[in-house]
């Protein structure tokens, strides 16, 4: 069958090839540069649990190594602060790195991936679909006919492959602009980041924020008026020797300036993701980041979604509603975030009459400010599947765990099926669904003496029996999971449904449902 043809060599297409690898599928990955990316410091992404977990997963590399770990967090209005938040074991802290540097960590990993073949200066300028696969072509210096069995548009806001396929990309423009700044200093408080709104000197505006990065490096934004301001270098170096004077008690403290710029926020949604077998992801189909919100974030997690259902078809054969359900899941958690975060703007970046009057008022929209940029809340929480066309109707066998059904699961340790301990996340991600029984003791003893007690043989044999194949794995505790809970996990990390005990009929009917439920083929045989 011929591969999976990705336009697009961001961290969003990187990423896609090297989890479709993960599931064993093969891919083209169409990049109109020359295989490099230029080192900007001031360009910056900031990943959250989940998203920072599947680049080390699929770069095999600890995601620390190219970024930074913040170890707190400060929120401040004037000279108030008014919220301080530590990160810890349970509470795991955002990953900030340079986008040079991601995009560099996932082109190493492509390298050395067989599955992957790579086509630089690359420029996609015509797409054919057949009923069986689908034909693009690239034009001069290296035109070339490709023939592919799905096609995913990952070549960002002005996507070629959008536009070739005519989906409309309706929304708002210049929703937010920033000038930014990567510089290297010292500040009062090294490794915790801060949103500063309303500082009490004259150039930084209504809000600044300081992000940690390696080598001592740090990133400044100063949100800019609505209206457009012209951002020269006089004036940016004045917001800079204001801003660092104001956190460092008067004086400014030595520093070197890296990198500057100017980032504009828009917010758009593409009309459609899919038409036949090309799909859009990434910033080709969706653009955001206001209010702290992360754009990137959101599209890795697009390729995490799409590459197992991808998967499913390369191998199984072609699966409409199972392919549906990556624009029914994934345009309602991007549009869900649009919209939290729209509904915001007017009152975050406007009301000072409101805040006159409502005692408490500052301190909530601090609150809402935080949670976009630690990805936490309606702004920044990973999205969940729960109204999805893929999720089973919760049956009484059914039983609540801390994590709904839908949403990413809490990564805990794990017994595989060699006997070896790992983190539930690192089994993900390989081509089929997670089964996994919450036994508490089993890991004092080897996996020998309780493989064959209790209720391990009637559940083994009900993940034998699964409609797609299933990895079976034991941990001591779940949070909110009682004793002998079955969790049924998809390959992107959601929980699709926890139940009490062993209910073969019920996991089965879950696992089906997760997978789209039987198609024509399947169920014309079953019939026979």
């Amino acid at each position: 069958m011929d591969p999976v043809i990705v336009v697009g060599a961001g961290p969003v297409g990187l990423t896609l090839t090297l989890a479709l690898a993960r599931h064993g599928v093969p891919s083209v990955l169409l990049d109109e540069g020359p295989g490099k990316d230029e080192q900007r410091p001031a360009r910056t992404a900031v990943l959250r649990e989940d998203t920072a977990a599947l680049v080390q997963r699929l770069t095999g590399s600890p995601s620390t190594a190219t970024g930074t770990r913040w170890s707190g967090w400060r929120s401040m209005r004037r000279k108030q602060l008014m919220q301080h938040v530590t990160f810890g074991d349970d509470n795991p802290p955002p990953l900030h790195l340079t986008q040079h540097a991601l995009t560099t960590a996932l082109r190493a990993a492509v390298a050395r991936e067989r599955l992957v073949k790579v086509a630089t200066e690359s420029r996609v300028d015509s797409i054919e679909q057949e009923s069986a696969g689908l034909t693009v072509h690239t034009r001069e210096p290296k035109a070339t006919w490709w023939h592919g069995s799905y096609l995913v548009g990952c070549d960002g806001p002005r996507s070629t492959v959008r536009k070739l396929l005519d989906i409309r990309f309706p929304g708002r423009t210049a929703v937010e602009r920033h000038a930014v700044a990567a510089l290297r200093t010292e500040l009062p408080w090294p490794g915790e980041a801060l949103l500063h709104r309303m500082p009490p000197w004259r150039l930084s505006g209504s809000e600044v924020t300081g992000r940690p990065l390696p080598d001592g490096m740090w990133r400044l934004d100063w949100l800019l008026p609505p209206r457009g301001e012209l951002v020269t270098p006089e004036s940016l170096v004045a917001r800079i020797r204001e801003t660092l004077a104001g956190w460092s008690g008067g004086s400014t403290p030595p520093y070197e300036l890296i990198d500057t710029g100017v980032h504009t926020v828009h917010h758009r949604l593409a009309r459609r993701w899919r038409v036949g077998r090309a799909f859009l992801a990434g910033d080709a189909a969706h653009l955001l980041g206001a209010l702290g919100t992360q754009g990137l974030d959101e599209g890795l997690r697009d390729a995490d979604n799409l590459a197992w259902k991808l998967a499913h078809a390369w191998h199984h054969g072609p699966h409409e509603a199972l392919l549906a359900g990556y624009q029914a899941e994934r345009r309602a958690v991007v549009a869900a975030r649009l919209r939290a975060a729209d509904q915001s703007l007017p009152i975050l970046r406007g009301g000072a009459g409101l805040r006159a009057y409502v005692p408490g008022t500052a301190r909530g929209h601090d609150a809402l400010l935080t949670d976009g940029h630690l990805g936490r809340g309606p702004l920044g929480a990973p999205g969940g599947y729960a109204g999805s066309p893929l999720m089973p109707a919760t049956t009484d066998a059914s039983t609540e765990v801390r994590t709904p059904p839908g949403a990413p699961v809490v990564d805990v340790r794990v017994t595989a099926e060699d006997g070896t301990f790992v983190m539930l996340r690192e089994r993900l991600g390989l081509g089929h669904l997670v089964v996994l029984l919450v036994a508490p003791g089993t890991g004092v003893w080897e996996r020998r003496h309780w493989v064959t007690a209790g209720i391990m043989p009637r559940l083994a044999a009900a993940v034998t029996a699964l409609p797609h194949h299933a990895e079976l794995l034991v941990t001591e505790s779940y949070p909110g999971a009682a004793a002998h809970s079955v969790l049924l996990i998809r390959p992107d990390g959601h929980l699709v449904d926890a139940f009490t005990g062993v209910r073969p009929a019920e996991l089965y009917a879950a696992a089906e449902a997760t997978l789209g439920g039987a198609t024509e083929s399947e169920r014309a045989g079953s019939s026979r």
